[in-house]
């Protein structure tokens, strides 16, 4: 059985735009005169040059490259992943939704943890998917999705994605990679992992070399979001194999990526310091927020993100510490979903450990007479 939507094992679509640069590419030279794209290139954007400056300005006019050729070089001297293995898109979520499109028909089965990321469920609902959930294994110092649970779903259900996030949201949890490629191998043959690698840059090894190795029946999903700051410019990047890239091509918005994010991503991977001490710090915060909370008894499992999960006796107490939070001008996540209703999520920025920030969290930490 084919791996893709049922619709895509044909030949087309393809894409109607491949955009300036890469016939350009093609070409082997520059087109100067620009007359074929109905862009507004004479637009004078006074009033967004006197905000944000003629570099703004002058990327807001034309489309960006639609194969982001600049941003997978540089990802391909970072990693070494395969140029034709790798896919630029309008961040994480994108990419996620973009999977979907390109491995299920409607009525497929996916399998994911039950609390896990939520955009997973919206975007496979979306899809006319029918989602399975399997609990997580919670028990004394760990929160973490349980990979022989999902792998034992997936084959009786005969899935045809299990969704993982790895470094895990909302618990923080980090699988090996061993385990991970464990729970690949015991999948169906037609099945494929959707791997979230979101937090990936916050991992102890996030330099190996197998962080850009690609993993046949994998599709791993990366962010500028976390690690680079870029959130509010929605890029991110897809690792898989050459032949499923072609397929996703079939179907992704070619020019969903603006030339602002093209030009951000590239100027953050040109400056690999400045992530590396951002990070350096993160995980520090992180340390000390676990450790501070700890020592006041709060039950918080290791991390290997840019947040920690606090695991409260139960989800009344959870609600009523976020509510409390949120009344004093501070917001901490707690999921929606009932499986981890306990469960509360604060990022481990420099206002997470400003005294009194999270004075309702510590209270209830607080023993009881």
């Amino acid at each position: 059985m084919s791996r893709y939507a049922r619709h895509l094992d044909r030949s087309g679509p393809t894409n109607p735009f491949p955009g300036l640069k890469a016939l350009e590419r093609k070409l082997g030279r520059e087109v100067p005169h620009r007359l074929g794209s109905n862009e507004g290139l004479d637009m004078p954007h006074r009033a967004l040059k006197a905000r944000f400056g003629d570099a703004v300005a002058e990327l807001a006019r034309a489309y960006g490259d639609a194969e982001a050729m600049e941003v997978r070089q540089r990802l391909v001297s970072l990693l070494g992943t395969p140029l034709e293995a790798l896919l630029v898109d309008a961040g994480a979520d994108s990419l996620m939704a973009l999977a979907l499109r390109t491995l299920c028909d409607p009525g497929s089965t996916v399998i994911a943890s039950a609390g896990t990321y939520p955009t997973f469920r919206y975007f496979a609902e979306g899809q006319g998917c029918r989602l399975v959930e399997v609990d997580y294994h919670d028990a004394p110092g760990r929160l973490a999705p349980d990979l022989d649970a999902l792998a034992a779903r997936a084959v009786h259900e005969q899935a045809r994605v299990v969704y993982l996030a790895n470094p895990d949201n909302p618990s923080g949890h980090l699988h090996s990679d061993a385990d991970v490629l464990a729970l690949r191998n015991a999948l169906p043959e037609d099945c494929t992992l959707l791997l979230d690698e979101a937090y990936h840059d916050f991992r102890d090894d996030a330099d190996a070399p197998a962080a850009g190795e690609v993993w046949p029946g994998v599709v791993r999903l990366r962010t500028f979001s976390k690690a680079h700051g870029l959130a509010g410019l929605r890029i991110g990047y897809t690792i898989a194999e050459p032949a499923l890239i072609d397929i996703m091509h079939k179907v992704r918005i070619h020019y969903a990526v603006s030339s602002l994010a093209l030009a951000a991503a590239e100027t953050v991977l040109d400056h690999p310091e400045e992530t590396a001490q951002h990070i350096r710090d993160v995980n520090a915060r992180r340390d000390a927020l676990a450790d501070h909370l700890r020592t006041l008894g709060a039950d918080v499992p290791p991390s290997a993100t840019n947040f920690i999960a606090v695991r409260l006796p139960d989800a009344d107490l959870a609600a009523r510490v976020h509510r409390e939070l949120l009344e004093a001008g501070t917001l901490v996540h707690r999921p929606a979903h009932p499986a981890l209703g306990h469960v509360l999520r604060i990022s481990t920025l420099e206002d997470a450990l400003v005294p009194g920030r999270l004075a309702a969290l510590e209270r209830a930490l607080e023993p009881r007479a």
